[in-house]
């Protein structure tokens, strides 16, 4: 259970969609979000080579209270051993989780801007990276938040919400 998500934006991040995960997650979750101070970028995580950072570099320096979650969110590129990028990642067993927006808004891929797209990938991939810190694992269902999206086709295809059998995994004592 959480009795708390401390939303944390990593480098200068716009108020608006933060607004926006705070009032999504608050309902989702059933608990306090709090949109905490910026963090400054580690420039240990930067890999020049790829031009990107690393996510569990970034998520290895973050510390965090009992029953409370810390949601890093950031515009760079981010990617994980093995990947060419990722959207996000969590590290359950710190109690971190952390996602990037940049290739979640139709500009990158050099369409017509879409907020209200890009707000909502924002907020399922914030609840899939939480879920993750909450003990799910991907999910087979691809009509639920845990299923794993390989690109934003996944994404958009898949709600903001845990199926039934992921809801029952999550610990008692929310409203999911």
């Amino acid at each position: 259970m959480l009795n708390k998500i401390n939303l944390r934006p990593l480098g200068k991040i716009d108020r608006s969609i933060l607004s926006v995960l705070k009032a999504r997650l608050e309902q989702i979750f059933g608990c306090p979000v709090e949109i905490g101070k910026q963090i400054n970028m580690p420039p240990q995580a930067f890999t020049p080579d790829r031009k990107q950072y690393n996510s569990s570099k970034i998520l290895s320096l973050l510390e965090t209270a009992p029953d409370e979650a810390i949601l890093v969110v950031t515009e760079v590129d981010l990617y994980a051993a093995g990947l060419n990028f990722v959207f996000g990642q969590a590290e359950p067993d710190a109690g971190a989780a952390i996602i990037s927006l940049k290739r979640l808004s139709q500009q990158y891929y050099s369409l017509p801007k879409n907020e209200a797209l890009f707000q909502e990938r924002a907020v399922k991939e914030a609840v899939h990276e939480l879920g993750h810190v909450l003990g799910l694992g991907h999910c087979k269902d691809a009509h639920c938040v845990m299923y794993f999206s390989n690109d934003l086709a996944d994404t958009d295809h898949k709600p903001a919400a845990f199926c039934s059998r992921c809801r029952q995994q999550l610990p008692k004592g929310s409203e999911w």
